[in-house]
């Protein structure tokens, strides 16, 4: 079961590293002249199979991954209303800080008016 999330994790981890190297392949080459989109497109997709294939031969990282998934696995998520819970008590905060603040920047400026009006 943990093998398929670390593989999951490696497809994901590929798929961000090849659309990092299209935008940022073209954005260099655009600043020198037009790319051209297919050897762009077929180098981006060449370095990050080979990067991929390397890191997914590499044990120790393969390891290390399938560590993380494991402990993930141990996390306790909160439930709906607990987060629905968590959320109204930040919006409260949220709006309480405001009310303080803007209290006593309503006296400072009365303040500052009158000490320099």
């Amino acid at each position: 079961m943990e093998r398929k999330w670390v593989h999951f994790l490696y497809a994901m981890t590929s798929l961000a590293l090849l659309f990092l190297l299209i935008k940022t392949g073209a954005w260099v080459w655009e600043y020198f002249a037009k790319p051209k989109m297919l050897l762009l497109y077929g180098g981006a997709t060449l370095i990050t199979g080979v990067v991929a294939w390397l890191a997914w031969r590499n044990e120790e990282l393969f390891n290390l991954a399938s560590e993380v998934v494991a402990e993930l696995s141990k996390v306790a998520w909160p439930t709906r209303r607990e987060t629905g819970m968590a959320t109204i008590v930040v919006i409260v905060t949220v709006i309480v800080a405001s009310l303080f603040l803007g209290i006593f920047d309503a006296l400072w400026a009365a303040l500052t008016a009158v000490l320099y009006g």
